[in-house]
């Protein structure tokens, strides 16, 4: 089935699919019920109250680095929020804001205009929609930071479309709720932060979070490859190697300890602490180096 411009999927929630998400993403207490409270807020007050009286935009932002599962975590928010209205119909739909752009003068600005104005509530016309902005600094970034350079007037002109189709949906759609995620905050437009109900930061898992992450992939790889289950006894020593690595980094390096040799490749029961240890300070340092460079 082909989805209007700019959307990448979206489906009726709850949905099976969606629910190893909410609990897959290591994060610390509490952060897990402030997110579903203030959606359930949102959603609640926004029927109620004037925007006037309770000025909420119906926006939640989650912001970190790449890496620490902010896109999947939205995704179990959604999830949870249908369940939580059981008597509404909850649709989901993630937008892809790299479809919306285009080289083309007034093309970026049309395609985002049509995506708050037609296409969101259209889709969510029949109860409740629940919608993923994902890399939101994308489709509004800073008007502030532009350089003059590729063609800065059209770019300005589709973050100028995509505030207003915010507004719009505050406005005229209460039942919709926004879901935002950045990779980069410094490069979202000032007046987006500025609307959103929440933002929280989504960092780096802590060494609890760390050991979590390691035991939860050990135990699943020794679910097929037995012996590896024993390597989950070293799951501190690896999560104080691990420090310093995004989630989906830690679970990645582990993966490629057992493609560090052919024979561990071959049979993965092979697999050493001291492989994924290695691969672990190799992921350090590369990650140092391009820390370094995007800094020089």
């Amino acid at each position: 089935m082909s989805h209007p411009a700019g959307v990448a999927r979206h489906c009726r929630l709850p949905h099976e699919d969606f629910g190893p998400a909410w609990t897959s993403i290591k994060l610390d207490d509490g952060v897990r019920e402030r997110l579903l409270a203030q959606a359930l807020l949102s959603l609640t007050v926004r029927q109620k109250l004037r925007f006037e009286v309770a000025p909420l935009h119906g926006l939640i932002l989650l912001a970190g680095v790449p890496g620490t599962g902010k896109t999947t975590l939205a995704r179990g928010l959604a999830n949870q929020i249908a369940k939580r209205i059981p008597d509404t119909n909850a649709t989901f739909v993630e937008i892809d804001p790299h479809a919306l752009i285009s080289s083309a003068l007034g093309r970026s600005q049309q395609a985002v205009a049509k995506l708050f104005e037609e296409t969101i509530p259209e889709i969510a016309m029949d109860g409740v929609g629940l919608v993923l902005l994902d890399e939101v600094e994308t489709l509004a970034v800073s008007r502030h930071r532009l350089s003059l350079e590729a063609n800065p007037v059209d770019v300005h002109r589709a973050t100028d479309a995509a505030l207003a189709g915010m507004d719009r949906l505050t406005r005229e759609h209460r039942n919709v709720l926004l879901i935002a995620t950045t990779n980069f905050p410094e490069a979202l437009d000032a007046a987006v932060i500025s609307r959103a109900d929440h933002i929280e930061e989504i960092g780096l898992p802590n060494g609890a979070a760390r050991r979590e992450i390691i035991a939860d992939t050990l135990n699943a790889i020794g679910g097929v490859w037995k012996r590896v289950k024993a390597l989950e006894a070293q799951a501190d020593r690896l999560a104080e190697a691990a420090k310093g690595l995004d989630g989906r980094r830690i679970r990645k390096g582990i993966f490629a300890a057992m493609a560090s040799d052919i024979d561990t490749a071959k049979d993965p029961n092979r697999l050493t602490v001291l492989q994924i240890e290695s691969t672990f300070r190799h992921a350090l340092t590369v990650l140092k180096g391009t820390t370094n460079e995007s800094t020089a």
